[in-house]
């Protein structure tokens, strides 16, 4: 969940997979700000980058 909403994280990555927009999810989730959902984007490829540089 997002700090303070009830708005499952998944349903961010569920969104943007389904080829929406930041801008639109933000729109439909007002409880989640913009810094909020961006720390979890860059939270996301930083684990990625990290799996992507041990498995070499």
């Amino acid at each position: 969940m997002f700090v303070g909403t009830r708005v499952p994280v998944t349903s961010l990555f569920e969104w943007l997979e389904g080829g929406e927009t930041l801008d639109e999810w933000l729109d439909n989730f007002p409880g989640v700000t913009r810094e909020q959902a961006v720390s979890v984007l860059e939270d996301a490829k930083a684990l990625t980058l990290a799996g992507a540089r041990s498995s070499r």
